[in-house]
């Protein structure tokens, strides 16, 4: 158990809404929506609004994630949002947390994480071929249903690496583009076999995973025919540091975004990325670093495992320690791994 925070009383409410940041991204506005949620349950009585704001990543669709490694390390998808801070142009942004940089720039702070969505990684197939083996099958992995040799879509450098590494036959090409078109040019491309999105994505934006493998989308993105998916273990595909949960950067002397923070912070969530994001540092990488790291509390301990592909084959390594030292956790496991 973490130990209970201190309590203060609720500030009044300020005379102009509070401004939260976003991408215009369905993804990062459904996500926005969630983070208003929380905000209004907290504070009833306070008015909020979205300044949408388009990011460097959001021009560089057509671009190679794999190329840009410069631009990412320095906030592809959340500079933009960080200077309007910093403008006084609003007074929270929310971000996908495995987009924002361990790094903060000076006078901002990470004000609030959200209690995390399922982690898992989701392996998505076209329907022909083998079916997707199930867990009444020893040691059986969806990959098992592709063929030799297959083309799988990722632009993730660690799932790329953690994919060869599981099936070194198949064959790894980029992908772009929100959750909808990638189902898109995977249910209508026939060169391709397979893709890999996150889990946490596709439930925000309202699709549904099927214990037969079934997708269904919401009205306004149906999932297209013909696919099947199934969720992969973590120990399967370590997802990236911070995956599946929203992170609220603020200013760090805005004393009433602070305390509205306060009140949406997830402890045990907070304390799982803080281990991952020190793992992070600690690797001196970004997003598109080839290594991963997924931490969980168990028994009131936190667990953190990790991969590393820096070396060009796997190293793995794990660590637990209490669940109020998280940043040393992280360090350690990297220093397992470094």
């Amino acid at each position: 158990m973490t130990p209970d925070r201190p309590t203060s009383p609720d500030p009044p409410p300020p005379q102009r809404p509070i401004r939260l940041a976003t991408r215009g991204s369905p993804l990062a506005l459904a996500q926005t929506y969630l983070a208003i949620d929380r905000c209004r349950a907290a504070f009833p009585d306070f008015a909020f609004e979205i300044r949408i704001i388009k990011t460097t990543g959001d021009r560089l669709q057509r671009a190679s994630m794999a190329q840009t490694p410069a631009l990412v390390s320095k906030g592809l998808f959340t500079k933009e949002l960080e200077t309007a801070l910093l403008r006084n142009e609003a007074d929270l942004a929310v971000h996908s947390l495995k987009d924002l940089p361990t790094e903060l720039p000076s006078g901002l702070t990470l004000g609030a994480v959200l209690e995390r969505e399922d982690a898992r990684d989701v392996f998505v197939c076209r329907s022909a071929g083998s079916p997707l083996p199930t867990s009444t099958r020893a040691h059986a992995s969806p990959l098992d249903a592709l063929p030799p040799q297959a083309t799988v879509a990722t632009s993730s450098t660690r799932r790329r690496e953690q994919l060869l590494e599981l099936r070194p036959d198949l064959r790894v090409v980029q992908i772009r583009g929100n959750l909808s078109t990638r189902l898109d040019k995977l249910a209508h491309d026939p060169n391709l076999a397979a893709t890999l999105l996150a889990a946490a994505g596709l439930r925000r934006l309202g699709y549904q995973l099927r214990p037969d493998g079934a997708i269904h989308g919401p009205p306004q993105h149906p999932a297209p025919p013909g696919l099947r998916v199934a969720l992969l273990p973590i120990s399967l595909m370590i997802p990236c540091v911070g995956q599946a949960a929203i992170g609220i950067e603020t200013r760090a002397d805005d004393p009433l975004a602070q305390s509205l923070c306060l009140r949406l912070d997830h402890d045990v969530t907070r304390a799982c990325v803080t281990a991952e994001r020190a793992f992070l540092r600690a690797m001196g990488g970004g997003c598109l670093s080839p290594v991963a790291a997924y931490a969980e509390v168990d028994f009131g301990l936190l667990r953190i495992e990790g991969v590393s592909f820096r070396s060009g084959s796997a190293a793995r390594a794990a660590a637990t320690g209490p669940l109020n030292a998280p940043e040393s956790l992280g360090q350690k496991l990297a220093s397992r791994l470094s």
